[in-house]
């Protein structure tokens, strides 16, 4: 008997068989998906939420990302103007009926409504520090702002970490038991400034990322995580391998660490991604055969078992899918092989 999506996808991360290898692509919806604020304009959503359903009628994927266009920012007013470790000292957890919470968790419930029972939904969020940094002006220069606070007094920037990851880690549980997701997609990247360590990192920021997983972790079996290179952000891998989590996601092709590779540093845990993200990659300017070359060649190096195939991130916004802003993926992408 053929394997549904989800049998297909939960196989895939559990290391098991499965009758083809899964696959699953995602795109943002939003002109500037970074600092869109859904929570002040909730015109925003029904534009986010339109684009997602529309991109996963029209593709029918394995499973899905839900992107968080419009949400990235952590609403709460303790946290806003972030600029000392002083301010740390004073961010006070969000109580559990504000908007931040409840409105996600009902796009979170509105869309696993909608289309739970036959695919596996991972709702897109972000660790405490990539938040923090996306809610600055300058996000290029976010990494060194935030890395000569942690060097300046690393016990009050961890206290300011922990209370939003916190609040992050509750999110997470509520969006698997209320808003009926499958589990989450947690982003997460190397702190890169000077004088940071992998020490460091694991001193002040690790704690609350592991946190957010093991929430996620006590209601669901299936999370993935994410190890970002977005831009071209390059990573140490072997930060995270003891994080517990069942699937990883990495930038492949940006990190020139292959799937099968990857794999080995993280226990033979099961791995989505093996395509470039970027618009002068294979999956935006190849031919159908070329495509379906390279799909080949990532199979027959990484295998078929404990693999999802995907790319390194985010993928280029697409046509009359998100908003006329981009280029439309291949129509091969719309099955696994």
């Amino acid at each position: 008997m053929t394997q549904s999506k989800k049998e297909l996808v939960f196989a895939a991360m559990d290391n098991k068989p499965v009758d083809r290898v899964p696959s699953g692509f995602w795109f943002h919806f939003l002109q500037d998906e970074i600092h869109s604020d859904s929570f002040q304009h909730p015109e925003l959503f029904e534009q986010l939420y339109a684009g997602e359903t529309r991109y996963i009628d029209t593709v029918q994927p394995d499973f899905v990302k839900i992107m968080t266009d419009g949400f990235f920012p952590y609403e709460n007013p303790t946290a806003f103007g972030l600029e000392t470790v002083e301010d740390f000292k004073h961010i006070v957890p969000l109580k559990d009926d504000d908007p931040w919470f409840t409105v996600q968790i009902g796009y979170a419930k509105k869309l696993s409504e909608r289309y739970g029972k036959d695919i596996p939904l991972f709702y897109n969020l972000f660790c405490a520090g990539t938040t923090l940094k996306f809610m600055r002006k300058d996000i290029f220069a976010a990494d060194a702002w935030l890395s000569k606070l942690v060097l300046e007094d690393p016990a009050a920037v961890k206290q300011g970490l922990d209370v939003i990851s916190g609040d992050i880690a509750k999110l997470a549980k509520r969006l698997i038991t209320e808003g009926g997701v499958t589990g989450i997609y947690l982003s997460l990247q190397n702190l890169l400034g000077e004088g940071i360590n992998e020490a460091i990192y694991q001193q002040v920021l690790a704690p609350g990322e592991k946190a957010i997983l093991a929430a996620a972790n006590s209601v669901s079996d299936y999370n993935i995580l994410h190890i970002c290179g977005w831009s071209g952000h390059r990573n140490d891998l072997t930060w995270y391998k003891d994080y517990e989590v069942k699937t990883i996601n990495w930038a492949a092709v940006v990190e020139g660490v292959p799937l099968e590779e990857g794999r080995k540093i993280f226990g033979g845990r099961a791995a989505l991604g093996g395509f470039g993200n970027l618009d002068n990659e294979v999956l935006y300017i190849g031919t159908k055969e070329e495509i379906q070359a390279e799909t080949k060649r990532i199979l027959e190096k990484a295998g078929r078992t404990g693999i999802i195939l995907g790319a390194d991130c985010t993928g280029i916004p697409i046509g009359n899918i998100s908003l006329g802003c981009g280029k439309q993926p291949n129509n091969q992408l719309k099955r696994g092989v």
